[in-house]
């Protein structure tokens, strides 16, 4: 099913995103945390491409298994940085023959054990690009990424806006966002695309901090901002995770809640693979919103998964 078939139905959704494992104990681990996870009947799932080749192997793979095997509304990530089109191509043909409907396609990060082509004779520079490239010759239903704070390559924060909207015009079906902290950025994000004329779904994705050097590493990579009332209460206890992860999860609790309650279309949860912290953050919202969960449980019959 596309995902902007399940718009129709849902106001709101709520989507968990994961990444491939990368050796055996993390399969693992992370087989016991999906499974978790797959009981809150999520509105689909995302799983994230390795720039570089490192995992992209096993996203296809994962991505068959929640697709095919455990029949899941599934959106496959995949980036075009360093791919020729040659290659972008044969992929897609993968995943179409997988019957998968849903892409997020991405620029990606720079590998690291590779130097960047820039420009790319061979394949595209942008994800504009590769949007516009999916959408002409495959049937997907595609999905973007977009920056509250601004794209940390961006020369300004109305430049990279103006680059969403030429990747939107290219293709993309709805947009979702990188992690941030302060909800206000959200609302201005929104407000600002709107007013470019960018009218589709914009998701706002939410990570629980469980782990205060690694979340800030990941928010340093892409221009999140802590903001000061959070840092004050999270710095002093970041060698203590229980401390951490209380704090963490109260507020993103406090956040997500705030942001169905002003109307957001739903919440896009960045696990990283860990199922606590999601699972808790989302029944602590399940009361209160039910009546999206019940929606979706009679809105669609279940896919029946083929035999294991």
């Amino acid at each position: 099913m596309k995902i902007t078939d399940i718009f129709k139905k849902q106001k709101r959704t709520f989507s968990f995103e994961f990444f491939p494992p990368s050796d055996y104990l993390t399969a693992v681990k992370f087989g016991i945390n999906a499974g978790q996870l797959m009981k809150l009947s999520p509105s689909f799932v995302s799983i994230t491409y390795g720039a570089g080749g490192c995992t992209q192997t096993n996203t296809f793979d994962l991505v068959d298994l929640f697709h095919n095997d455990l029949g899941f509304t599934c959106m496959a990530h995949y980036t075009c940085v360093n791919a020729t089109k040659e290659k972008i191509a044969y992929d897609m043909r993968v995943l179409q023959d997988m019957g998968v409907e849903n892409v997020m396609l991405l620029r990606g990060d720079k590998p690291k054990n590779e130097p960047l082509k820039f420009p790319n004779p061979d394949g595209f520079n942008y994800a504009s690009d590769l949007v516009k490239f999916v959408n002409e010759n495959y049937n997907f239903c595609i999905g973007g990424g977009a920056y509250p704070e601004k794209h940390t390559e961006a020369p300004s924060y109305e430049k990279d806006i103006e680059n969403l909207k030429v990747k939107v015009d290219a293709g993309v079906e709805f947009l979702i966002t990188q992690m941030f902290f302060c909800n206000n950025y959200y609302w201005n994000f929104v407000n600002k695309v709107e007013q470019k004329g960018i009218k589709c779904r914009i998701i706002p994705g939410i990570i629980p901090i469980t782990n205060f050097k690694q979340i800030k590493k990941f928010a340093d990579l892409t221009g999140a901002q802590f903001p000061e009332k959070l840092l004050k209460k999270i710095e002093p206890y970041q060698d203590r995770p229980k401390e951490v992860y209380k704090i963490g999860l109260d507020w993103a609790v406090k956040q997500v809640s705030d942001l169905l309650e002003n109307d957001a279309p739903g919440i896009h949860f960045y696990t990283l693979n860990k199922s606590m912290a999601a699972i808790k953050l989302y029944e602590s919202l399940s009361e209160d919103f039910k009546d999206v969960k019940t929606l979706y449980e009679k809105s669609f019959k279940p896919h029946i998964p083929r035999p294991l």
